[in-house]
């Protein structure tokens, strides 16, 4: 269940939370694609912190759905993690 630019996350309390997509990436060096997101209403308060969260994902043979599969080595988050802080440096530029 997708909009344009959101996914929805199902917690393991089966609770769902709408997010807003950031950006998406492959990794060649993994072989893995990347979602960059976070929860849609955290941006409403400008004071406090946006938590950004971040998943490996595996699109569906349709392209339209996937599923979100948690980053396992510290390898990889600091790979997200470098890609994350480049795509806030260029933000922050325009």
């Amino acid at each position: 269940m997708t909009e344009e630019g959101k996914i929805t996350i199902v917690d393991e309390s089966g609770n769902e939370q709408l997010c807003e997509i950031l950006f998406t990436f492959d990794s060649e060096e993994y072989g893995k694609s990347y979602v960059i997101y976070y929860p849609i209403g955290a941006d409403e308060n400008d004071d406090e912190e946006i938590e950004i969260h971040a998943s490996a994902f595996t699109p569906s043979e349709n392209g339209e759905d996937g599923e979100l599969q948690p980053i396992e080595t510290e390898e990889e988050w600091d790979m997200v993690e470098e890609m994350v802080n480049t795509f806030l440096d260029e933000e922050e530029g325009e």
